[in-house]
């Protein structure tokens, strides 16, 4: 399977720009660090605080940023187009003016500081590796065919969740009261990378096709992913082929391709081309007679 790369300094100076673009975000949503979003309000002036849950926070952040996005593209020769459905990939197609056929996907992420593996978050889903990934003409689910785009980024947002009391969750303040309104969220690390680069070999969220970041945070900052001395035309044939091939087991079975080691092996490439990841501790189980 060969992939074509085009473009490629549109798409490098797009990178540069997308980069110092979210280097400069946390000061337009944050004060003293701390998120400047503190609730819901109505038309009695009431006061209803967010929840932590971290959809809610997601989608907040989105609608909070969106404003910066329109200037941004504005400033740098783009229009931006939205997906047409909450569901299709990717959340911004990012056009340029004078030469439409030059067009960015840009996916938002959010996620949280892992407190139980200090320099590890969450990590976050990169978009599908079903139809439109391998189907590159497709436009199931993608608000253009995926070979449309001359580059695949993501811009994310790395936070640490407060401590509230989930009681707090379900005060109502008045608008003078705002400012002692505790913040959900706060320490805010923003970040822009081609997906390729952050991109683990392992699925993102259970049992639908996705493709899993790595969860390492200084990894995911400089685009230290498991494909980064593989490349991108790699990362494109593993995620393609993930699932699907069949490979012989050490006691004579076959079991589905699921880790990018066994790929290079399969496909007779330099074990040295993968770049393994460092990996959370796994909890230790409590034993029956463990107190607290």
């Amino acid at each position: 399977m060969v992939y074509f790369m085009k473009n490629e300094q549109e798409k490098i100076v797009f990178c540069h720009e997308l980069k110092a673009f979210a280097a400069s975000l946390a000061e337009g949503i944050a004060l003293d660090d701390v998120w400047t979003v503190r609730g819901f309000i109505d038309v009695f002036k009431n006061v209803y605080t967010i929840s932590s849950d971290t959809k809610i926070v997601s989608k907040i952040l989105e609608l909070h940023l969106f404003p910066k996005f329109l200037s941004f593209a504005k400033n740098i020769g783009y229009e931006i187009e939205l997906a047409t459905y909450q569901n299709w990939y990717p959340d911004l197609t990012f056009i340029k003016k004078d030469r439409p056929d030059i067009k960015f996907a840009v996916d938002l992420k959010t996620t949280y500081r892992d407190e139980a593996n200090p320099g590890f978050c969450n990590g976050f889903t990169l978009g599908s590796h079903g139809e439109y990934f391998i189907n590159r003409i497709s436009a199931k689910n993608i608000q253009y065919p995926y070979n449309a785009y001359s580059g695949h980024f993501c811009l994310g947002i790395i936070y640490t969740r407060s401590a509230i009391d989930k009681l707090e969750e379900t005060r109502i303040y008045t608008v003078d009261e705002i400012e002692s309104i505790p913040a959900v969220i706060r320490s805010f690390t923003f970040f822009a990378e081609e997906k390729w680069r952050i991109a683990s070999d392992k699925g993102g969220s259970g049992n639908t096709a996705n493709i899993g970041s790595i969860q390492k945070i200084d990894d995911i900052l400089s685009g230290n992913g498991v494909f980064a001395k593989a490349g991108e035309e790699l990362f494109d044939d593993y995620w393609a082929n993930f699932g699907k091939i069949q490979i012989p087991t050490s006691k004579g079975k076959y079991k589905k391709l699921s880790s990018f080691p066994e790929y290079l092996q399969y496909r007779g490439l330099p074990a040295d081309l993968n770049n393994p990841k460092s990996s959370k501790k796994k909890k230790k189980k409590r034993k029956a007679n463990d107190i607290g």
